[in-house]
C-alpha cells in the first residue's frame, strides 16, 4: 500500500499527483483576474452605460437597435468574464485550502454561485430585450411602445440580479479576506483591502433593496473599494505571485 507525505503547504501527495509552483498558479490567477476587469468592465462600464438610458425606453430601443453588434459584443465580454471568473474561484481555493479546507471550499461556493451560476443566468435579460427589439413578426401583437417598455423593463431586471448576485460576490470577499490574512502566502493587508471590497458590495446590494434613494452613493462606495481591494490584488499576483515558493499539487491528467 503506498504511503503519502505532506508536501511544503500540508497538502497530502500520493503517486498520482504532480507539485506545482505556487507562483505560476498566483499568477494565471491574477492574469484571468485582470481579464475579469477588462471584460466585464467593458460590458458595464462602456456598453450599457453608453446605450441605455435609465427611465428612456424609447431612447434606449433606439441605441441598441443602432449599435446590435456593440451590445451582443457586450453580452459575449460578459460570458468571458464568467468563465474566467470560475476558474479563478478554484484557483484561489488550490492557493488556500492550506488554511482550511473547509473555509476556502466556502469561499470558492459563494463566487461559484455569485458569477458563474446567477450573473450567467442573469444574461438571458439581456438577450430578451435584444430579442424583443429583433423586429420579428410574432412581436407584431405589441405595440412599438410596448416593446420598448418591455426591453427596458428586461434591462431593469439585469440590473436587479447583478446586485442579488453582489450579495454572494460580497460574502464571498468577506471569506477571501480572511483567508489571504491568515496565508503564509499573502501579505495581511490584502486581506484587509479585499475584506473592504466586500463590505463596498454587501453595502450596494442591501441599499439598493433597502434605501434605494441612497443607491448612486453605495454604487460610487463600491467602485472605490472595488478598485482599491481586488486590482490590488490581481496585480500582485501577477507581479509578486506568492511571498514564497512553495508548491501544492495537482492530479496528474
Amino acid at each position: 500500500m503506498a504511503t503519502t507525505t505532506a508536501d511544503s503547504v500540508g497538502v497530502q501527495q500520493t503517486p498520482n499527483e504532480r507539485t506545482l509552483p505556487t507562483k505560476t498558479i498566483a499568477r494565471i490567477t491574477g492574469l484571468l483576474y485582470l481579464v475579469i476587469f477588462v471584460t466585464a468592465g467593458f460590458s458595464e462600464g462602456f456598453v450599457r452605460a453608453s446605450l441605455i438610458v435609465p427611465g428612456d425606453a424609447t431612447t434606449t430601443a433606439a441605441n441598441i437597435i443602432a449599435a446590435e453588434e456593440l451590445f451582443r459584443l457586450g453580452i459575449v465580454s460578459d460570458l468571458i468574464a464568467f468563465a474566467a471568473d470560475a476558474v479563478v474561484a478554484v484557483l484561489l481555493y488550490v492557493l488556500l485550502r492550506p488554511v482550511s479546507r473547509t473555509i476556502a471550499l466556502i469561499a470558492a461556493s459563494l463566487r461559484l454561485i455569485a458569477h458563474p451560476a446567477i450573473a450567467s443566468i442573469n444574461m438571458l435579460n439581456q438577450y430578451m430585450a435584444l430579442q424583443l427589439l429583433s423586429g420579428d413578426e410574432y412581436l407584431t401583437a405589441f405595440t412599438p411602445d410596448q416593446i420598448d417598455a418591455l426591453a427596458l423593463l428586461f434591462l431593469t431586471a439585469h440590473s436587479y440580479g447583478y446586485l442579488i448576485g453582489g450579495i454572494f460576490f460580497g460574502l464571498h470577499l468577506l471569506v477571501l479576506g480572511y483567508l489571504l490574512y491568515k496565508s503564509s502566502l499573502f501579505p495581511a493587508i490584502l486581506g484587509g483591502l479585499i475584506a473592504i471590497a466586500a463590505i463596498g458590495y454587501l453595502t450596494e446590494s442591501f441599499t439598493f433593496f433597502l434605501v434605494p434613494t441612497y443607491e448612486p452613493i453605495a454604487s460610487t462606495v463600491v467602485l472605490v473599494t472595488a478598485v482599491l481591494g481586488e486590482i490590488v490584488l490581481a496585480l500582485y499576483l501577477v507581479v509578486k505571485g506568492v511571498r514564497t515558493d512553495q508548491s501544492v499539487t495537482s492530479e496528474a491528467a
